[in-house]
């Protein structure tokens, strides 16, 4: 997905927040501003926002310091999805459907992103979107790819998130490899988060070797990228896989809730609506 005008306010935004999370020195935070701003030039259409975002990161964590800064807000919202676990794992185990009843709560846990600048109940959003309707739902030809996959990758995005992404990982059914980010980038999901959250215990943990806030392939492992040749389905959660991801392939079903104009704007939906599209 190619970068819009509208995602440079955004990318300014971005860095204020996570450069009053690591310092409380305005002279840092202004310092970091000035290099996102230097940024701005250089910024190509043909660049995915992910691509921009690693940049950006990057000069937080050497500016400030700070390798993580968002981490006290991550523990904050791992913690609040398990205290909701008991109440979405009986929603799955007597539905009639549980793979899709855990479809829609994976997608639940896709609201908690520090990244869009929007406040947001995790509650919430698993009561709405247990109900909502799907803007996108190819459900028949994700079914059809799973059942005929021998493994699942599975791309994932946030944490706290991650702690409801083991709901579906069960019921997939299928071995499953979890994709993390390298190192920490906003509020994603890191190879430490993902332990912390369970993910070891239902799947495979592995890097996807890059620092961006997205699975942008072209500066992915070769252990990622040979995953991402040899999976006949890959799972992409979130606004940022689906930034890096969209159009590379029909083996990918993005996972996600529309949080904001241009991701809404590019999928053909509105703001809030939830999505399982294929490619």
């Amino acid at each position: 997905m190619q970068t819009s005008l509208d995602c440079i306010p955004c990318f300014m935004r971005q860095a204020l927040k996570a450069g009053r999370l690591a310092t409380t020195d305005e002279r840092l935070q202004k310092e970091l501003l000035d290099a996102v701003a230097a940024m701005v030039p250089g910024i190509s259409p043909e660049m995915t926002p992910p691509e921009i975002g690693d940049g950006i990161y990057r000069d937080v964590s050497r500016l400030t310091g700070v390798e993580d800064p968002f981490r006290e807000l991550k523990d904050a919202n791992m913690r609040e999805a398990f205290d909701l676990m008991p109440e979405v794992l009986e929603a799955v185990s007597n539905a009639a459907d549980p793979l899709m009843t855990a479809v829609r709560v994976a997608i639940a846990g896709n609201v908690i992103d520090h990244g869009v600048g929007r406040s947001f109940s995790v509650r919430d959003a698993v009561d709405q979107v247990l109900h909502q309707t799907f803007a996108i739902l190819d459900e028949h030809s994700f079914r059809t790819r799973l059942e005929e996959a021998p493994f699942v990758l599975y791309v994932g995005d946030n944490a706290g998130e991650s702690v409801f992404d083991t709901l579906l990982i069960r019921e997939l059914q299928k071995p499953v490899v979890f994709a993390v980010r390298d190192v920490a980038v906003i509020n994603d999901v890191t190879r430490q988060d993902a332990v912390a959250s369970g993910i070891g215990d239902v799947a495979r943990i592995v890097s996807t070797g890059s620092s961006a806030p997205g699975a942008v392939l072209d500066r992915c492992s070769g252990e990622f990228l040979d995953l991402f040749d040899r999976a006949e389905l890959v799972i992409s959660k979130g606004q940022g896989n689906y930034e890096a991801l969209s159009g590379t392939s029909d083996k990918v079903f993005f996972l996600l809730r529309a949080k904001c104009p241009v991701i809404a704007d590019h999928l053909g939906v509105d703001v809030d609506d939830i999505v399982l599209k294929q490619g």
